[in-house]
């Protein structure tokens, strides 16, 4: 779960970490009064959880409170990358001396943790890896070792921080880490790291990611996710502990086991390169080993909801479930769905094979539902499927 800045830099105060004073704001008025109280001169900072943020001009800075609300009031409601700005963060402002990029982060390719620094901050570490890769320290940390005193001084060390704030720098750090081990973080990322004029080091910028595998031991935490930036459609498929993901396409994807339906993805997507409009998938939902009617209703009426959905392709490999299970279960579905008023509608295309494919396959033709057409190919179907989601458009 990625958190919004704000909500970073109160996770960093929390553990210590030096962050200015600052608050957030929904409206121009809110952001009024928090200006006041700040002092007058702020930062004014869309959050949003993308990048870009200065160059999209959602950063401004506010000479006094009512310029915090003008400012306010031009980021309100901007789109950034394709995200609404919906809350501001006003931060004290800070006569800057040098920026500096830090961050931890888990390395999956090495199964390790990673720390990333730069003495060049206040640019996307992309740009500063590519233009100038020697500028990038790139140190590994040992899950049980961590980072005490002598890392944090290894790190700023190989970074080639200035002497005169190494120190403050490597206390920094090893906060920093207290803070990604306690909130189970994947990532805690401060750019820019600055040195003020008067000498301080300051996170003027806070980003992290929060694990959501481990959301059980941080019960706090679910206050932090926001509903109103998660699609609707993923929400009620998770409140239905559904593995789904919205995506633009409109071929509806079912199939049970995280590799087959990526799998499925490639294949539909391929089908449809050639055919009007280009049908895509539409979703990623893996049913795992569960093929119940419940289950399986649940699962298209969370695709058959989505407006942009013109076909279903409901792809199955028996193993631990066999396929008769499977076919019982799009039957009784589909009943389930037509008892509860649903519109269903929308063709669906059947690939079954593995344990007891043909009697799933019996059973769905001795069914004689209108909507179900069996492909017996896993790429015949998603052609299949890809060219009723064209008839359809």
């Amino acid at each position: 779960m990625d958190l919004y800045e704000y909500q970073a830099r109160e996770l960093f105060a929390r553990h210590g970490v030096p962050v200015l004073d600052g608050g957030v704001a929904s409206t121009p008025d809110e952001a009024r009064k928090v200006a006041d109280q700040l002092g007058g001169r702020v930062v004014v900072k869309a959050q949003v959880k993308t990048g870009g943020r200065g160059k999209a001009g959602g950063v401004k800075l506010a000479d006094d409170a009512a310029d915090a609300q003008a400012r306010a009031t031009d980021i309100l409601g901007m789109d950034i990358k394709g995200h609404t700005v919906h809350k501001v963060m006003l931060a004290v402002t800070a006569d800057i001396a040098e920026e500096y990029y830090f961050s931890f982060l888990l390395d999956r390719a090495n199964r390790t943790f990673l720390a990333m620094s730069s003495v060049q901050g206040g640019v996307e570490i992309e740009q500063v890896a590519e233009e100038s890769p020697d500028q990038v320290a790139k140190i590994a940390i040992d899950a049980n070792v961590g980072v005490d005193r002598a890392k944090a001084d290894e790190i700023v060390a190989a970074t080639g921080f200035p002497a005169e704030v190494a120190d403050q720098v490597a206390e920094l750090v090893i906060k920093l880490w207290a803070a990604f081990v306690a909130e189970d973080a994947t990532l805690v990322e401060v750019n820019p790291l600055a040195r003020t004029t008067d000498g301080r080091v300051l996170a003027l910028d806070a980003k992290v990611t929060l694990d959501e595998n481990a959301e059980f031991r941080h019960p706090e935490q679910a206050e932090l996710a926001d509903s109103s930036a998660v699609d609707p459609l993923e929400q009620r498929a998770k409140e239905k502990h559904l593995n789904y993901v919205k995506l633009d396409g409109e071929v509806g994807i079912i199939g049970n086991g995280a590799g087959l339906v990526m799998s499925t993805l490639d294949v539909v997507a391929y089908a449809g390169e050639d055919l009007p409009g280009s049908p895509k998938p539409a979703n990623f939902l893996d049913i795992g080993g569960g093929a119940s009617a419940e289950v399986m209703a649940n699962g298209l009426e969370i695709i058959l909801s989505d407006p942009a959905v013109r076909s279903v392709f409901v792809n199955v490999f028996g193993g631990i479930t066999a396929c008769d299970a499977v076919a019982n279960g799009i039957v009784q579905a589909l009943q389930v769905l037509a008892d509860r008023g649903e519109d269903v509608s929308k063709p669906l295309v059947v690939r079954l094979d593995g344990n007891n494919a043909e009697e799933g396959r019996r059973i769905l033709t001795e069914a004689k539902h209108p909507l179900v057409q069996q492909v017996d190919t896993m790429d015949g179907a998603a052609r299949r499927a890809a060219e009723l989601a064209a008839q359809g458009a």
